[in-house]
């Protein structure tokens, strides 16, 4: 990213760049817009169909080079870019593009492959973009799901913790299902089923929660060490061997993988990148960032940016999710070598 780009992201634009999205040009009772950018033409054309089967109103669809020219067309309110090859043009214009949405309140879903993951999240840091890695037509189905199911009109409340696990487990198995669906018979009714599932999904009332009476907010705890990483790198390699016995979907458990994996290298004062947590998750790259992005939602892990190179981010714990997982294994004790 060129200085000139940087400056774009941390200094305002005149108003009129950012008057377009979802919250300021969608006028009531109108399908919801989308843009496409792709250069395959086959990719455009299924988008295009199944946008449409959604509900949504395809407003641009054309091929990347528009976008790294600097488009000026109003972005829509859904935004679909696929990158599966990134260069210097490309990941400046995801960073323009990112900007533009964060403040618009665009959605974004953007779709790379595993070579290219780390620099494509390195630059959409603001919008909070759903990243597919090499997806297939169910799982672009899915994201759109999720985005109808993010805006205002759709009348979604705030869920709690363990409805968004849930939710989450809900949406895998959806995944599966839609991709075992689309391997049978790939039609647009199939797919578009399988996102109204994701949407619809039955969200009862919770009451938010509320403190702690008579706790004074105050209070510290003595922080336990972080375990040995040895220890939790054996523990780790030992859930792996499952996956030679067993089918290893038996065991499917993204988040405690990655808690793990993130201890550890906490312990061992080292970084770990995107595609690196991805893998230790145990689940496809698109499953495993949407984890992620829930996981950093409720604070237990931050991105942090590289110094050294401002494309680049890294996945660490919270404080407060690192002080849990030490009390975790302190409370364990020796035992934990049998988990």
């Amino acid at each position: 990213m060129n200085m000139s780009d940087h400056a774009l992201r941390q200094s305002p634009a005149p108003a009129e760049d950012w008057s377009y999205g979802a919250t300021q040009d969608s006028p009531a009772g109108l399908p919801l817009s989308l843009s496409i950018y792709a250069d395959r033409s086959r990719i455009r054309g299924i988008l295009s169909e199944d946008a449409q089967a959604a509900g949504l109103r395809v407003s641009v669809s054309t091929d990347l080079a528009s976008l790294s020219q600097g488009d000026a067309r109003p972005l829509g309110d859904v935004v679909l870019i696929d990158c599966p090859v990134v260069d210097a043009a490309t990941l400046a214009a995801l960073s323009r593009v990112d900007v533009r949405a964060a403040r618009t309140g665009t959605r974004l879903i953007v779709s790379t492959v595993v070579d290219s993951l780390d620099d494509v999240f390195g630059c959409l840091d603001q919008s909070g973009a759903q990243i597919l890695v090499d997806p297939d037509r169910a799982e672009r189905v899915i994201a759109l799901g999720h985005v109808l199911a993010q805006f205002p009109s759709a009348r979604l409340r705030e869920l709690s913790q363990d409805e968004r696990h849930l939710l989450m487990r809900l949406t895998e198995q959806v995944g599966q299902i839609a991709g075992r669906i689309e391997r049978l018979a790939p039609t647009p009714q199939a797919l578009e089923a399988a996102a109204s599932a994701v949407s619809a999904a039955p969200m009862p009332e919770i009451a938010a929660p509320s403190e702690p009476a008579g706790e004074p907010r105050s209070t510290r705890v003595t922080r336990p060490a972080l375990p040995d990483p040895r220890l939790v790198r054996r523990i780790i390699r030992h859930r792996q061997l499952r996956g030679r016995h067993f089918d290893a979907q038996l065991f499917a458990d993204p988040a405690w993988d990655m808690l793990l994996d993130l201890t550890a290298a906490r312990a061992e004062h080292r970084r770990v990148s995107v595609t690196s947590l991805c893998i230790a998750s145990g689940v496809p790259p698109t499953t495993a960032l949407r984890w992620i992005g829930q996981m950093v939602e409720q604070g237990q892990f931050v991105r942090v940016g590289d110094q050294a190179d401002r494309r680049r981010a890294f996945i660490d714990l919270s404080d407060r999710c690192a002080d849990a997982m030490a009390r975790y294994f302190a409370e364990v004790g020796t035992a934990a070598t049998l988990i």
